[in-house]
């Protein structure tokens, strides 16, 4: 049995050592030949617009949270279009259907989200 599963695994178990030791080494070189001189123009804050060592507890804007929820839609949208474009051949007009009633739904809440101004940015 030991025999067998060797056999049937042994490749991917050596594939997932070299990975893991390839990107080990990545890591380990990227830390050791890294410059490390931080200036207070690297420090700034950047595109976010909030210091990057001030208070965790410190309110953010509902701005980045809407944005956030419009990502993760259309993120899923986009998970579930691709099984969808590869087994339309063998789903029928039902499937079809189902997934056009999904886009419409997030159609909808997107045009929603826009005429409320949650994609315009201050």
């Amino acid at each position: 049995m030991a025999t067998t599963f060797l056999g049937n695994y042994l490749s991917i178990v050596i594939f997932l050592a070299i990975a893991i030791i390839i990107s080990s080494a990545f890591i380990f070189v990227n830390f050791i030949f890294s410059p490390k001189n931080p200036t207070p123009e690297k420090l700034s804050a950047y595109e976010c617009g909030f210091e990057p060592f001030s208070d965790s507890r410190m309110e953010f804007d509902v701005r980045f949270y809407l944005v956030a929820i419009l990502f993760i839609i259309f993120d899923l949208e986009i998970a579930f279009l691709f099984p969808w474009a590869v087994s339309l051949s063998s789903i029928g007009a039902l499937g079809f259907w189902s997934m056009m009633i999904f886009l419409s739904i997030l159609t909808i809440g997107f045009i929603y989200e826009w005429k409320k101004g949650a994609l315009e940015w201050e």
